[in-house]
């Protein structure tokens, strides 16, 4: 099973375990956060490294970072080895439960699950939209 680590500004990454945790009932199993504030930035690599070795399981590890560009991301392309340690940006609830759901796949399938899931995740949400949803 690939293992999943998210990358981000603030607490997002333990936000977002803790939200998918809500959903399937329980915590997943090699999902880890490296939350990252202006004072873990000067060891943020070697920490990011050490649950890198935590979550390989021998299927690799998936790094999901919030925004592109920013240090969370830079830090996760420091860390990236293709077919191996691979990574996406823009980080949501949609993305992590895809990629929880589908992380015994290829780790080149599970990217492709992955962002679809992240994009098709959000809607514009109309009237008619919840009318539909919800039967009313």
């Amino acid at each position: 099973m690939i293992g999943i680590l998210i990358v981000a500004h603030g607490t997002l990454g333990e936000s977002l375990i803790q939200c998918a945790t809500h959903v399937l009932g329980s915590r997943p199993v090699q999902v880890q956060a490296l939350d990252v504030s202006a004072q873990t930035q000067l060891c943020m690599l070697d920490d990011a490294q050490a649950l890198l070795q935590e979550l390989e399981q021998g299927d690799g590890v998936l790094l999901l970072s919030d925004i592109y560009g920013a240090t969370p991301c830079n830090t996760m392309c420091r860390l990236l080895m293709p077919g191996q340690v691979e990574g996406v940006a823009g980080v949501n609830l949609p993305m992590l439960m895809r990629a929880i759901t589908y992380r015994h796949l290829t780790m080149a399938d599970l990217i492709t699950k992955t962002v679809s899931g992240g994009q098709e995740g959000i809607l514009h949400i109309t009237t008619e939209f919840c009318d539909a949803a919800t039967g009313h």
